[in-house]
């Protein structure tokens, strides 16, 4: 079931917390809603759920527009912060999400049973949940929003709390989920978004300042080639003036002298790699390393958000 937003705003007295963003999700498609604190980022999700309202512009859900209020039954929410009943089992918490969301009472068992295997809860599901660590509450929280198996999810910060193997283990199950269903996944560890999101879409300050795959992200910001070489049996004034005389290349810096380690920045749109191979065979020199940089996903949000 495909989202579509068009021209959304939404405004808390003098600020806008979302400034006419619109943008579209579809069906098998894992959204990474990245953001600074403050950007926006909770509030277009909970325009997204029905749960509040949007000043101007339009959500629409399988083509329904959100304000009907006929979409809700479709969406599997865990907001970020995730509220429980604390004082309920989790087995009695799950059932009591399952009946609201109007499952047939004799689906809810197997459909509990599933969900507690899934979410990893099985040790602790007859424990109230006030018993439970913060990381097996966040799976209860999980597990409540995927109890009616919603064809759209929006996951607020899904793995806080959690530890590396559960945040390895709940990444794999959203994957899977994500084959089949519609999600939006908001959280502030971006390894996990390149880990787990098939696109990225960076809010700030309720604008939409980039949007596309990780490595779609990392071309635009780069523009150019970036290498990493060290060159043996040449000397290091020598082979930095003959890089440098490359026509494919714009800048050339010693890392390190007595390694002969250099960076060679290609001009705009090209790449230098083969000529700098070419000049090491023509010089009778070895080439024993050439890594090209990558633009990480952490410096590309901090130029897009630190304005």
């Amino acid at each position: 079931m495909d989202i579509s937003i068009q021209n959304l705003t939404k405004t808390y007295g003098f600020q806008k917390a979302v400034d006419n963003i619109s943008f579209e999700v579809k069906t098998g498609e894992i959204l990474g809603f990245l953001g600074p604190n403050g950007a926006g980022k909770t509030t277009t999700m909970k325009i997204i759920t029905g749960y509040i309202d949007g000043d101007q512009g339009e959500v629409f859900i399988g083509g329904k527009a959100v304000k009907s209020g006929e979409t809700k039954r479709h969406i599997g929410y865990l907001p970020e912060h995730n509220p429980l009943y604390t004082e309920m089992p989790v087995i009695d918490y799950l059932a009591f999400c399952a009946s609201i969301q109007g499952m047939d009472k004799g689906l809810i068992p197997e459909r509990i049973r599933y969900m507690v295997r899934v979410c990893g809860l099985d040790a602790e599901k007859h424990k109230k949940i006030g018993e439970l660590s913060k990381g097996y509450r966040q799976r209860v929280g999980l597990a409540q929003a995927m109890i009616h198996d919603p064809e759209i999810l929006i996951l607020d910060e899904p793995t806080t709390g959690l530890d590396p193997n559960q945040i390895v283990e709940i990444r794999e199950l959203i994957k899977n989920i994500g084959k089949e269903k519609t999600v939006i996944l908001s959280t502030h560890i971006l390894p996990e978004v390149e880990a787990t999101c098939d696109r990225i879409l960076i809010i700030n300050k309720g604008k939409i300042v980039a949007d596309g795959t990780a490595a779609t992200l990392r071309k635009q910001a780069q523009g150019q080639q970036v290498l990493q070489v060290r060159i043996e049996d040449g000397s290091t004034n020598d082979i930095f003036e003959k890089l440098r005389a490359l026509p494919s290349v714009a800048m050339v810096d010693i890392l390190d002298q007595a390694a002969n380690r250099f960076e060679v920045q290609s001009v705009q749109d090209a790449a230098s790699n083969r000529d700098v191979f070419n000049l090491c065979v023509k010089n009778k020199w070895a080439l024993t390393e050439m890594v090209p940089f990558e633009t990480r996903l952490e410096d590309i949000f901090r130029d897009l958000t630190l304005n």
